[in-house]
């Protein structure tokens, strides 16, 4: 009989000290030369992250991050004038998507498909709506990579026998000049 009286109290008490140990704060000041503070607290848990930095004007810019660990990101900062900018960044599959959306609400998009499978392609959109574009092909040794510009304009960079001790790395601009460098190791 006694031992059960005991068992229902101390799950109550491990429950409580799990919760506890789940969520931690932290607060750091600095004091500047001329007296002045600026105040960081953070609150993290759950995959979530909240920040406030307090100046020594009193305004605030804060920071929230939700999420993590999840594969489904969101971080949200807000600067002491109250805008705000967002980033929502997804990843599944070897695939990650980003958007970063401004003040005014113009946004930004990264998309990064094939992680995991040695060919991956980036795609960046700015917010004026042109693209740039990074295709990578890895096997055998051997990296190939374009980079495509706004304007349609190519670099690329082909890298041959990696793992050999006999490297070749060749990179070709926009305006098609050449440059290539080779490592060779006596083993």
């Amino acid at each position: 009989m006694k031992t059960r009286t005991w068992i229902l109290p101390a799950a109550v008490l491990l429950v409580s000290f799990s919760t506890v140990l789940a969520q931690t704060t932290s607060t750091t000041t600095e004091t500047g030369p001329n007296g002045q503070t600026v105040t960081k607290t953070t609150t993290r848990g759950d995959g979530n992250v909240d920040t406030t930095v307090t100046g020594p004007n009193g305004k605030t810019a804060t920071r929230t991050v939700t999420g993590r660990g999840t594969g489904n990101v969101n971080a949200t900062v807000t600067g002491p004038d109250g805008n705000t900018v967002t980033r929502s960044t997804q990843r599944g599959g070897g695939n990650v998507n980003s958007t970063v959306t401004g003040p005014n609400g113009q946004t930004a998009t990264r998309t990064v498909t094939g992680r995991g499978t040695g060919n991956v392609n980036a795609t960046v959109t700015g917010p004026n709506g042109q693209t740039m574009t990074r295709s990578t092909q890895r096997g055998g040794g051997n990296v190939n990579s374009t980079v495509t510009g706004p304007n349609g304009g190519t670099a690329t960079r082909t890298v041959t026998g990696r793992g050999t001790g006999n490297v070749t790395a060749t990179r070709t601009g926009p305006r098609g000049g050449t440059a290539t460098r080779t490592r060779t190791r006596n083993r």
